[in-house]
């Protein structure tokens, strides 16, 4: 058994759309390194596209999931319910930012929870439309590939796609896109497209993820908050890549000091186990009723107790603290790179530990780079470090490194970072 000889495997047995970016199949992995089945030692900057935020095989989720295994794996939420699930939902309505009293549901992954959003959103406001934002990724389901603003490869020939959704700027400083532009866009949707008194819900992610790691800033948020409330329309956070202590907050709309009306919840919440959640004002999550919420394996036992234990983990070993360190070191390193090619990395930012740098031709903005950027990642990956990309012209790198890597690794990982970058140039 070899990496190229499972990939050979894979090829014959697994559909093409569901890719790898990396040929290297996993033997074992701990915190912030894997082993493939070749015996190579990998650096792991992805963690799992920001799943694993406590590190791969962290000891006590591990033991959460194993106790949880002897007991039992499932029984359905909807059926017999469990007491993990309540304490869950119980703490997750605590951290949820805002003073309302929040409910929640759980459901299994990231675009179940959008959907689940805009049902809610529906039957709470009796409206039908839903805007998302430009550069936005919200999931692969018919409905999530619609308020997606990223064509390839989430939307491309996957047509048609539900009506009543439209999509404005999202603000982004670094292309020239200012807050007001954005908000006047936004308006002009009420003027031209559809009327607000038609409107569900405005979804937006607090830092774009596919995007491009673009952030939204405060006041633009702020802004949202205030036309949502204007017009009787509900403010859904998407935070399935920003939650759980990425950004050095538990979940990055704390920044804006807003409370959504609605959040999805999803990837870091379990450790790498399956399990998303939506978490909102409590009179809004009761909306629909009894049956209309809900899925077989939503809230599954094993997931319930592995993000009982992130929780623990978070707390115990300040992440969101840890968070913003890894962030200053890693864009410290990064801005070196800058000086040193400032033909090729035309911008670094980071909000926490959500770290990317996008490249360019000669230094223009205007002049994305996707070819180096997937050349980047290639010459990465074969001197033993993962890295992930993104952005609407497959030119940013993104680093979602766990938040218990220590720093020696970070100083390793960057090192190879830039000697790959060095061959390239």
């Amino acid at each position: 058994m070899s990496n190229q000889s499972l990939h050979e495997r894979r090829a014959a047995a697994m559909a093409q759309g569901q890719g790898a970016l990396h040929p290297v199949y996993v033997s074992r992995a701990r915190n912030a390194e894997i082993w493939d089945v070749d015996g190579n030692r990998l650096i792991d900057l992805g963690a799992g596209i920001a799943v694993n935020n406590t590190g791969h095989n962290h000891p006590r989720i591990q033991a959460a999931v194993q106790a949880q295994v002897e007991q039992f794996s499932h029984t359905c939420l909807m059926v017999t319910p469990y007491e993990s699930a309540v304490d869950l939902a119980e703490k997750l309505n605590r951290i949820a930012p805002g003073p309302s009293p929040k409910k929640s549901i759980f459901v299994t992954t990231g675009a179940e929870a959008v959907e689940n959003c805009v049902k809610i959103a529906r039957s709470h406001t009796g409206r039908p439309g839903v805007i998302a934002f430009k550069g936005g990724f919200h999931g692969r389901t018919n409905l999530t590939m619609g308020l997606t603003g990223k064509v390839k490869p989430y939307k491309a020939g996957f047509g048609p796609f539900p009506a009543d959704i439209f999509h404005a700027p999202y603000p982004n400083a670094y292309h020239g896109v200012t807050v007001e532009e954005s908000l006047a866009a936004l308006d002009d949707l009420f003027l031209c497209d559809i009327e607000p008194d038609r409107v569900a819900a405005i979804i937006i992610e607090p830092v774009q993820g596919e995007g491009g790691f673009y952030a939204a800033p405060a006041d633009f948020m702020q802004a949202l908050r205030k036309r949502c409330d204007d017009h009787g329309i509900l403010l859904i956070a998407d935070e399935i890549q920003t939650g759980f202590a990425r950004t050095g907050r538990m979940f990055a709309t704390e920044y804006a000091g807003v409370e959504p009306d609605l959040m999805t919840m999803a990837k870091g919440i379990a450790g790498g186990f399956p399990i998303a959640a939506v978490v909102g004002k409590a009179e809004i999550m009761d909306s629909p009723g009894p049956g209309g919420l809900g899925g077989t394996y939503g809230g599954s036992p094993i997931g319930c107790v592995a993000a009982l234990a992130v929780l623990e983990v978070i707390q115990e070993e300040n992440l969101c603290q840890r968070a913003l360190e890894i962030g200053d070191r890693m864009t410290a390193r990064l801005r070196q790179l800058q000086e040193r090619f400032p033909a090729r990395v035309g911008d670094v930012r980071n909000l926490g530990a959500m770290i990317a740098m996008e490249l360019v031709v000669d230094g223009d903005v205007n002049r994305p780079d996707p070819e180096l950027t997937r050349a980047l990642i290639s010459e990465a990956a074969a001197n033993g470090l993962i890295l992930l990309s993104c952005g609407i012209r497959g030119n940013v790198v993104r680093f979602l490194p766990a938040l218990t890597i220590p720093d020696e690794l970070i100083d390793e990982s960057m090192d190879i970072l830039d000697r790959s970058l060095a061959a390239l140039s």
